[in-house]
């Protein structure tokens, strides 16, 4: 057991946190959220029957983790929308994410601030799909969907994230307006 809690540990452990700091959007949370995960892993190893990739599994495992968290919390979307701040909160991990990178970028960040508008489930395909590279059977797997919804639920998630990031950019060009006014 030990050998293939490391394995699964050592292989898979940044996909899951990457995963899961998207999803609830704060450092500390997210590394408790890890943790949770891979207790899970060892209470159910046993049920792990092969028939899907090991990173599948545990993204489906982490999935499942942040959205039990979410109904711990009261007035999870609000929470969900104003979480991180990154400006407050810098990530100390010693290699630099590509999130952290691509974020001195100002569209990258508006859709990041977008992607934070999305319902949990865009938020997961987003996710899974983009910054996963997962396919599309691979992440019908991990949220036990059908690949139809998937398909779907993709398709809404880009629709809402263009709507966010027009907004978005619309906000942007009045505050840009109201400053020169000044």
């Amino acid at each position: 057991m030990s050998e293939l809690f490391d394995h699964l540990y050592d292989h898979y452990h940044q996909d899951v946190f990457q995963f899961l700091m998207y999803m609830v959007r704060n450092r500390e949370q997210a590394e408790d959220l890890v943790q949770e995960v891979y207790i899970r892993v060892l209470k159910a190893h046993e049920h792990f029957e092969g028939k899907s990739h090991e990173k599948t599994w545990l993204l489906s495992i982490a999935r499942n983790v942040a959205i039990d968290h979410f109904r711990k919390h009261k007035n999870w979307k609000q929470r969900l929308l104003k979480m991180f701040d990154w400006k407050e909160n810098q990530l100390l991990d010693s290699a630099a994410l590509p999130e952290e990178i691509l974020m001195q970028n100002e569209e990258v960040a508006t859709i990041y601030h977008s992607l934070g508008k999305c319902t949990v489930d865009q938020r997961s395909v987003v996710i899974l799909r983009y910054i996963h590279e997962l396919t599309i059977t691979e992440t019908a797997s991990i949220l036990n969907w059908t690949e139809s919804k998937v398909k779907t639920t993709q398709h809404r998630a880009v629709k809402a994230l263009r709507q966010h990031m027009s907004y978005s950019k619309e906000e942007g060009g009045e505050r840009l307006e109201n400053k020169r006014a000044k």
